[in-house]
């Protein structure tokens, strides 16, 4: 009991350490109410940022970054000086560089306590007169280093106004006249995960292709923006694309601008010694081939090389080898060999950067099959880090004992937002729920896994929701609870589109999410969801009410949001909805083809338009959303999957059946009870016989339901015409109620129209049910009727004694102009209902 109560001890002690982490209070307001410094008011129309130009060149850039922000928001650009300027508003400065911030702690208008040795904080302060000659109120921004200072001068950038994903997501920044700065001290302390990013994954045929034509490559012209949205995120780690590309290799600058803005590069999981495996896959016959017994030498030297050319810079070195091209290792790897290699690589890491290899950070990643040789004891450095893995589904796969021995080097968590692998790929849209992703990483955080969170991105849009969350939970998982994870979801679209439109933006994309959660869009076919018990159609109407209502809201917007609009929401959503649609189509096409009803031909015209308003879609986004400035960005396959792997050659349309409608007959079905009831559309009955000059016409659509059917012409007999209905009860009956749903003839013949009825053969019934709808009831029977547009008929069977099994219902029209739509029969369990949608089961006989 004792050992128990001390796990437990140690789990609330672990959770409650960083409980002082907090989102940073709001310190920016738009109007005066708030008294504090103001910074732009219409009578203030200049004013100056004062960095010193010693600073750290990525706090130097994420001022220039903030003077654009300004400009954005209030048509003032601030200067920048490196001296002492009476019209100085904001102090900026990191206090391991900066000499401004280290003359501020002298001076005593700042404590060094609140930033040395910190990991990544930031102060956002009101100072006044802080240095001599400096008169009134000045915004300090401190950081305890580079990346500290930088998240608090685009924190600042965040309330002003501008999102994260200005760029990214091409969100609208507002104009405000004034800003203020309420007085007081914000912070949002150190972050709860060192290394904090994303992998760009999975990138053709779409980013590969946006960037390629947009910037050339994948070449710092690009990442720079990567980059920067990291930094406004608060994320401080990537690992680049590496399906064709070579991060080191392909753009010199593209590592070296990393590490001056501040980003943490690392290599993937199969990516080992700072080397990309297109580099390998480039040189093949330089290096050998990629087998450690057989090629130690030419790998030593790849190896060698990728350690010598990062030497300097601030990297996570990746180590211990898997397959080649991220391909499991072959049969006769072990444990050992595993070991060896990485004894091999640390000193090769000790050797080119002239110091223990401890110094120099490192993870193994526990990716795929990885993890078996962790199970089998595989030994590890203490200082290297463990990457534990998700199983590509969002799924953590293993996590440290609470109770057991902790590795010294941490341990961290990859996890997935996008997937190129079985059971089925899905890169095409956002298919994560963030609940989903609160859950297990919460679990992830609480069994102590907070060395460094990275996710799978894939192409980054269209996951940028999911991605935002991951990166804002990584700085502090305590701050969200299953109660405000919808209002996170708010804050996204607050953050987007401004207040006013918020709330609906949210629950549209929380239902989004919820929905397309489900069932990612790849392995979504017309097999997924019960066609017979009305399932299918409900998940259909379900995605297709939610376009409606975000192409609503999307009317509404401001010009300048809509495309940040239908990025994020209008897109995914009519997307998946026109998917859902398709394939509901071609379930609908197979149950009608196998019965030979013509009207498969109706819906097979379905999923033809649903395939080609796929591409459509596909084509706006790629094509004008942005002015075209995402083209190729919708390029992903995905319709038509028979394996993991997407079909080579594009998007598949469903095979759809066409019925030679000329060979069409009706009739034929038989009806299942169904929770009590049998609900039997008109139409569909199993036999009829109709006069000499007459026939059963149905008239499509009519109706609250699916339609209607009549005797034509009206000018010719009813004599000898029926229509016969077949059922299959599951109980013994002895009452019968039975509803006829009619279309709203009136009594144009004076009697009334009639019609007899009878059970399986017996004496009929003689029903006449309109001949009260007259101008003497018509408040009461006529103008109702009316308006309701049907007629409801009820006949009641007492006494009578049917049988578990299969019965007849037989109607002849004794009057002309009788339109049936529909007919339920009571067996127990009828309930009122507008639409009697509950069709009983059916089939042909």
């Amino acid at each position: 009991m004792r050992k128990k109560t001390s796990i437990v001890i140690a789990l609330l002690i672990f959770l409650t350490s960083v409980s002082y982490l907090k989102a940073t209070e709001t310190f920016v307001h738009f109007t005066s109410k708030n008294t504090g410094l103001a910074l732009v008011t219409p009578q203030i129309r200049s004013f100056a940022i004062w960095c010193d130009e010693r600073e750290h060149k990525g706090v130097l850039t994420a001022v220039h970054n903030l003077q654009t922000d300004f400009g954005k928001v209030t048509n003032i650009t601030p200067d920048l000086t490196n001296e002492k300027k009476q019209d100085i508003r904001i102090i900026i400065g990191s206090f391991d560089k900066s000499p401004l911030i280290r003359q501020l702690v002298r001076a005593g208008k700042l404590d060094a306590k609140e930033l040395k040795n910190k990991n990544e904080k930031f102060i956002i302060t009101t100072l006044h007169a802080p240095l001599e000659d400096l008169d009134g109120e000045v915004l300090l921004i401190a950081g305890s280093d580079k990346r500290g200072t930088i998240y608090g001068i685009y924190e600042l950038s965040r309330q002003i106004g501008v999102s994260p994903w200005y760029w990214w997501a091409d969100v609208p920044v507002a104009h405000h006249n004034s800003i203020y700065i309420k007085k007081g001290t914000y912070t949002d302390g150190e972050p709860a995960v060192k290394y904090r990013g994303i992998f760009i994954n999975d990138e053709w045929p779409c980013m590969g292709n946006w960037t390629t034509r947009k910037f050339g490559g994948f070449n710092s012209k690009m990442y720079v923006h990567i980059y920067e949205l990291l930094l406004r995120l608060k994320a401080n780690f990537l690992w680049p694309a590496m399906w064709s590309a070579a991060f080191y290799a392909d753009d010199p600058q593209n590592s070296s601008l990393a590490d001056e803005m501040g980003i943490i590069v690392g290599t993937s999981h199969h990516e080992p010694m700072a080397r990309n495996h297109q580099e390998y896959a480039r040189s093949r016959k330089d290096y050998g081939p990629w087998n450690y017994q057989t090629n130690k030498e030419g790998i030593d030297r790849f190896f060698r090389e990728g350690i010598q050319r990062m030497k300097g810079k601030e990297e996570v070195v990746t180590i211990a080898m898997r397959g080649d091209g991220d391909a499991p290792m072959g049969p006769d790897t072990d444990t050992r060999l595993l070991e060896d290699i990485v004894k091999e690589q640390r000193k090769i890491i000790a050797e080119i950067t002239g110091k223990p290899a401890y110094k120099t950070p490192q993870l193994w990643a526990l990716y795929s099959e990885v993890l078996e040789y962790y199970d089998q004891g595989m030994k590890i450095p203490d200082d290297v880090m463990i990457l534990l893995c998700d199983d590509n589904w969002g799924n953590v796969r293993r996590l440290p004992e609470l109770n057991g021995k902790r590795h010294p080097g941490g341990y961290g968590m990859y996890y997935h937002v996008d997937l190129h692998g079985a059971p089925r790929a899905y890169q095409w849209l956002n298919m994560t729920q963030i609940q989903h992703m609160w859950e297990q990483l919460y679990l992830t955080y609480t069994y102590g896994v907070d060395k460094m969170w990275i996710l799978n991105v894939g192409d980054l849009k269209p996951n940028e929701f999911p991605t935002d969350f991951f990166l804002n939970m990584a700085w502090n998982p305590n701050q969200f609870t299953p109660d405000n994870l919808n209002e996170y979801t708010y804050n996204f679209c607050k953050q987007q589109f401004g207040s006013q439109y918020a709330k609906e933006a949210a629950r549209i994309l929380n239902l989004y999410c919820k929905y397309s959660a489900r069932i990612t869009a790849e392995m979504l076919d017309h097999k997924t969801y019960n066609l017979a018990n009305g399932e299918f159609k409900a998940v259909t109407d379900e995605f297709l009410a939610l376009e409606a209502h975000a192409y609503r809201q999307f009317t509404m917007l401001p010009k300048d949001m809509r495309d940040a609009y239908q990025e994020l929401i209008l897109f995914p959503v009519q997307a998946m909805a026109n998917l859902y649609e398709m394939y509901y189509a071609v379930a609908m096409n197979r149950k009608l083809a196998s019965d030979d009803d013509p009207r498969a031909n109706e819906w097979a015209d379905r999923v033809v338009y649903c395939f080609q308003r796929d591409a459509e879609l596909c084509s706006h986004y790629n094509e004008h959303i942005a002015d075209g400035k995402w083209k190729h960005m919708m390029d992903q396959t995905h319709i038509g999957y028979t394996s993991w792997d997407e079909p080579q050659n594009g998007n598949i349309m469903p095979k759809v059946i066409q019925v030679d409608a000329s060979l069409y007959q009706p009739g034929n079905y038989e009806y299942e009870e169904k929770g009590g009831v049998i609900v039997m559309e008109a139409e569909r009955f199993a036999k009829c016989t109709q006069g000499e000059d007459t026939q059963w016409t149905i008239i499509p659509d009519l109706g609250r339901t699916l339609s209607g059917i009549t005797l034509m012409p009206y000018t010719q007999s009813v004599k000898g015409a029926s229509l016969t209905y077949q059922m299959n009860f599951k109980s013994d009956l002895r009452h019968l109620r039975l509803r006829l749903i009619l279309d709203s003839t009136l009594p144009f013949v004076k009697e009334g129209h009639s019609y007899a009825i009878s059970l399986d053969g017996s004496k009929e019934q003689i029903i006449n049910y309109n001949s009260e709808m007259t101008w003497a009831n018509c408040y009461s029977k006529m103008y109702p009727a009316g308006a309701a547009r049907i007629i409801e008929s009820v006949v009641n069977f007492p006494n009578v004694n049917l049988q578990k099994g299969k019965h007849t219902l037989s109607i002849r029209p004794l009057s002309p102009a009788i339109v049936l739509h529909k007919i339920i029969i009571d067996c127990g369990s009828d309930e009122t209902s507008r639409l009697n949608l509950q069709e009983s089961p059916y089939r042909k006989l």
